[in-house]
């Protein structure tokens, strides 16, 4: 189970605040995190919904810049905690499977890096969709972990990582390619899919590459990968770092909808 899966029962929870404000400082979050704001077509006085908002930093900046209102809504107690010493008042501990608001309560809703950690994510969209008005917005970002590279000696070797990282490591590492279908599905109008794609050359950026170096080892531990593979994996990656060719990249999908 990933971390943020559960952020409430990991040995330091609060560290899981720590990386999300890491992020939040990386260019390639903010950009991506401003069209994601931008695509709720926010106007002022109008109400928005942030569900699985973390810290709470991207509602912050929509309710900054637009003087709109925002409620946030996560399931673990220390984003909520988090949210509120940061001046987030309206911050709700829910799950996004049974959101707390009546029918129609926001002008807009959306879901950052949410959907890749639930156990039914078509039953939290649904519910994105029941709390927004008609012709509200309703927007999706996730990472598409079906999308990865990684340049190491053994390209083998680097599949079976980045698999594991997308199949066993999330619930749901290979579904954003496929919010613009599941919108569409639930009768939303106007579905737009925009890709950007992540690229990172140094490995201590991005909160060292999404703790990418150890992927290998704790595949290890699980026993899906041999342990002599995960210290070459190690190795390979180290030597890709001093010959200046290391890349990794993944590419998010942001996605749209109008609610009819």
């Amino acid at each position: 189970m990933h971390g943020f899966t559960d952020v409430d029962r990991q040995p330091d929870p609060d560290s899981w605040v720590d990386v999300l404000d890491r992020l939040s400082e990386e260019p390639f979050y903010q950009a991506y995190q401003q069209r994601v704001r931008q695509l709720l077509e926010p106007a002022p006085g109008r109400r928005y919904v942030d569900v699985g908002a973390g810290t709470g930093a991207s509602a912050a900046r929509l309710k900054g810049q637009h003087s709109v209102s925002v409620v946030t809504v996560d399931h673990a107690l220390t984003m909520a905690a988090a949210m509120q010493a940061r001046g987030l008042t309206h911050s709700t501990v829910a799950d996004a499977h049974h959101l707390p608001f009546l029918a129609d309560s926001f002008d807009g809703a959306w879901a950052d890096r949410t959907l890749q950690h639930l156990a039914h994510p078509d039953a939290a969209i649904k519910e994105l969709i029941r709390v927004v008005r008609r012709g509200g917005r309703v927007v999706l970002a996730d990472p598409d972990y079906d999308t990865q590279v990684l340049d190491i000696a053994d390209q083998g070797l680097a599949r079976r990582v980045l698999r594991f990282r997308a199949d066993v490591l999330l619930r749901n590492g290979t579904l954003a390619h496929q919010h613009g279908g599941l919108l569409a599905a639930h009768g939303l109008a106007d579905v737009t899919v925009e890709p950007r794609t992540l690229v990172v050359r140094n490995p201590t950026a991005v909160d060292n590459v999404l703790g990418l170096r150890s992927w290998a080892a704790t595949a290890a531990r699980r026993g899906a990968l041999d342990p002599a593979e995960a210290r070459a994996f190690e190795e390979q990656f180290d030597e890709a770092v001093v010959a200046r060719r290391f890349t990794y990249a993944v590419t998010f999908f942001l996605t749209a909808a109008t609610v009819t």
